[in-house]
């Protein structure tokens, strides 16, 4: 390949992109990609599905990056729509892709989900508020 594969991190966090909480993950993600691809932009956007999908459109279309990867918004509370705005951004899906990293996350899923099956039933039931532990 001649060209450098070309990134954006896209974080959805409504603390986050007040500021009242730090991004671990950006810096997590950016790491993993060091000698695979340049991070050219990141950006932190609230937990909305217009600001996710105009943030997804613009490092696509306009920044003209390879691949935008996104963090936060997927879990049960109202506000998280990540996946929602990034299917509505979306002119491919590639299942294989996001398949092959389920398969590898039911290695450790229950393991994480257990704990915390009582906070995911009451963020479902509208009961919980505080979701980043």
């Amino acid at each position: 390949m001649t060209e450098a594969i070309r990134v954006a991190l896209l974080i959805s966090s409504d603390k986050g992109a007040k500021g009242e909480r730090e991004d671990l993950s950006g810096p997590a993600i950016a790491e993993k990609l060091q000698g695979l691809a340049e991070v050219v932009a990141t950006a932190i956007v609230a937990d909305n599905k217009d600001l996710i999908l105009e943030k997804l459109i613009y490092f696509a279309d306009r920044l003209k990056v390879d691949i935008v990867f996104t963090s936060g918004g997927t879990g049960l509370a109202p506000r998280d729509v990540t996946p929602e705005a990034t299917l509505l951004a979306c002119e491919r899906i590639v299942p294989g892709i996001t398949d092959a990293m389920r398969l590898k996350s039911f290695e450790v899923t229950l393991d994480v989900f257990l704990p915390v099956i009582e906070h995911a039933v009451e963020t479902l039931r509208g009961e919980a508020y505080e979701c980043a532990r």
